[in-house]
């Protein structure tokens, strides 16, 4: 286990758009010390492993705050395994940490899974979990998208108390339905204990937007999908995006479930600090095509998609550092807009901006060496080299 880095000669993107050419101590998993000098290196190099990052430059390592699988694994296996097999390849597309993400199920399915989460250890070398995105089982029916409708209920707060204390916990996002909780009294309660209550699966319009963000909702799900878009007589949810500064809006950037020209349209108006990045990844992401299965239902997958039997999409294979390629290819953004949308604000989000999110003394060390075109080519997770291109 590399227990001391020294990455050299970098430039490195630090907090509120400040860039320097420098260099970065790794020490105990923490970021130890930002060098702007060479000679101040002194003697930390001697038994240092020492990574030369010239026209490299370093960034914060992706949060996925939605995902729910990979490499052959789901959240709702309930299986050590199946974490590790997610967390494990994770780091190949610059993710250094997530929220396992649940789906709709039985309760008994979703009680294993939470179990399974507040349980499980995180290895070395491996994106860290860092809690759950609980989505469902609270949504409308119309708006199920993959969500197995035989279990969707009414929003019910003990029983998310239970599954909250199921988790350790652990469940900082929860996908609902707002125009289902009619008094307000699920939003607040979890909006209280610091979950971040996302409007997701729902057939809320704009009006109804505006009673959830004053009740606590301050995030929508997969923005598009699975929601009302904009009509010239109620703007509906996406509209409330656009409208609505206490909204943050994760966005699924593979051109699929979203359309280029949206996402342009989406960026102009919302923003690069209003954005959060996902992937709503199934365990195909990382396999070839074939057939696979989210939430007990079959899915079919090819090059580029999953798909329910009836078109359905059935959330994504996509990588975060091809969703943040696409986003740069967008007019308007730079390098700093793609970390503000895909580290600063899933950690602000998520509650962990303290610990990670940014190139910052004293945080994690979460960070990727990436060159012009956003290739990486290091990435390390809490100090240790997780995947380098040789």
């Amino acid at each position: 286990m590399d227990t001391t880095i020294v990455i050299k000669n970098a430039t490195i993107l630090l907090e509120n758009r400040e860039e320097i050419n420098g260099s970065i101590l790794l020490k105990d998993g923490k970021i130890n010390t930002i060098y702007t000098e060479k000679n101040q290196l002194g003697n930390v190099l001697e038994n240092a492993r020492i990574i030369d990052a010239t026209n490299l430059t370093a960034i914060p390592g992706f949060i996925d705050s939605h995902i729910h699988g990979a490499n052959g694994a789901d959240t709702m296996d309930a299986t050590e395994e199946a974490l590790d097999g997610m967390a494990s390849i994770l780091p190949k597309e610059g993710t250094t940490s997530f929220l396992a993400t649940t789906i709709t199920q039985a309760p008994e399915q979703i009680d294993k899974a939470l179990e399974n989460v507040a349980i499980y250890k995180n290895k070395p070398g491996h994106a860290e979990l860092i809690g759950v995105h609980l989505e469902g089982p609270f949504v409308e029916k119309t708006k199920a998208g993959a969500q197995p409708l035989k279990y969707i209920v009414e929003p019910d707060v003990d029983q998310f108390m239970k599954w909250q204390d199921i988790s350790g916990n652990t469940i900082r996002t929860i996908t609902m339905a707002p125009e289902h909780d009619v008094d307000g009294t699920f939003i607040r309660t979890l909006n209280e204990q610091g979950v971040t209550v996302s409007a997701g699966h729902t057939d809320v319009g704009f009006e109804g937007m505006k009673k959830a963000v004053a009740q606590g909702v301050t995030q929508l799900t997969h923005l598009c999908n699975a929601m009302n878009g904009i009509h010239h007589r109620d703007i509906g949810a996406v509209g409330a995006a656009f409208q609505l500064e206490a909204l943050q809006a994760e966005l699924i950037a593979d051109g699929i479930h979203v359309a280029p020209e949206m996402m342009q349209l989406i960026y102009n108006n919302v923003g690069c600090d209003r954005l959060i990045l996902i992937t709503d990844a199934m365990r195909a992401k990382g396999l070839p095509a074939g057939d696979y299965e989210l939430g007990g239902q079959p899915v079919k997958v090819n090059e580029d998609r999953a798909v329910l039997e009836d078109g359905t999409l059935a959330g994504s294979i996509l990588k975060m550092d091809d969703a943040a390629r696409r986003m740069l290819g967008l007019d308007g953004v730079d390098l700093h807009d793609v970390v503000n949308m895909a580290s600063i604000n899933p950690a602000k989000q998520i509650g962990v901006y303290d610990k990670k999110g940014s190139i910052t003394t004293g945080k994690d060390a979460d960070i990727l060496l990436v060159d012009d075109d956003l290739n990486i080519k290091y990435t390390i997770c809490r100090g240790e080299i997780a995947m380098e291109v040789e």
